[in-house]
């Protein structure tokens, strides 16, 4: 029991992404006896392997040992949500900022959203990430390393910084086939009405050939919704 408890420990202190060789290492555990109890954590839930196959990170069992930080949202704010979800066949998820993650408040039931452990340690492989990412004030706020998912996920730094200064002067995040190859995601800000400070992020998922070019139509509803959530999340 004490064995899997520090693998678990050390899952959380890496990060997403860590090797069993790594753990094995920081733990000073046999490997046999550090992969037999990874398969154990993963057959229970309380880790997933990461998409590539090349480490480990928390699952949803290990996510319920945590109190939820974010307040339950309100009944208007899901009205909200569920207006913008009768206007459109694509999927529509509301994500919190409060916590300098990406925190998914209200997924779509019938479009479930990547799993929150992907999203909160990757975010420049998703549209809610980089809207988050893009108000980083300044680049020390940013990843260092770049997951590849995917052929699209972006390769490079350079890469990252250019997509983010599109979103800032647009107000727009776009993923197309990064975090899955054909999963796709637009994302706008949800704005405090006092400071203008980015409190939320509004979310449409589809299939990724339709994000390259967006319906002006679709992305104005996505706004105009963002906009009406401002003042309840504030």
């Amino acid at each position: 029991m004490r064995n899997t408890l520090e693998i678990l420990a050390e899952v959380v202190a890496a990060g997403p992404g860590v090797t069993a060789r790594e753990i094995s290492s920081a733990l000073g555990l046999p490997r046999a006896t550090t992969y037999r109890l990874l398969n154990q954590l993963v057959a229970e839930e309380y880790l997933v392997r990461m998409p590539d196959l090349s480490g480990f990170a928390l699952g949803t069992r290990a996510a319920r040992l945590s109190a939820p930080v974010n307040p339950p949202l309100s009944t208007a704010a899901r009205a909200v949500v569920s207006r913008l979800r009768s206007r459109t066949r694509w999927g529509v998820h509301l994500a919190s900022y409060t916590t300098g993650n990406v925190v998914i408040l209200d997924p779509d039931p019938d479009h479930p959203p990547s799993p929150a452990h992907l999203l909160a340690a990757h975010p420049h492989a998703s549209a809610l990430g980089k809207l988050l990412l893009a108000e980083a004030p300044t680049s020390q706020n940013r990843p260092q390393k770049l997951t590849r998912f995917t052929e699209h996920t972006l390769a490079g730094l350079s890469a990252l910084r250019t997509d983010l200064d599109s979103v800032t002067r647009s107000g727009l995040a776009t993923q197309r086939g990064e975090l899955h190859p054909e999963r796709g995601c637009l994302a706008v800000g949800v704005r405090s009405p006092t400071d203008s400070s980015l409190i939320a992020g509004l979310a449409l998922s589809g299939p990724a050939h339709r994000m390259a070019e967006p319906q002006v139509e679709l992305v104005n509803l996505l706004r105009e919704h963002a906009t009406q959530l401002g003042p309840l999340l504030a």
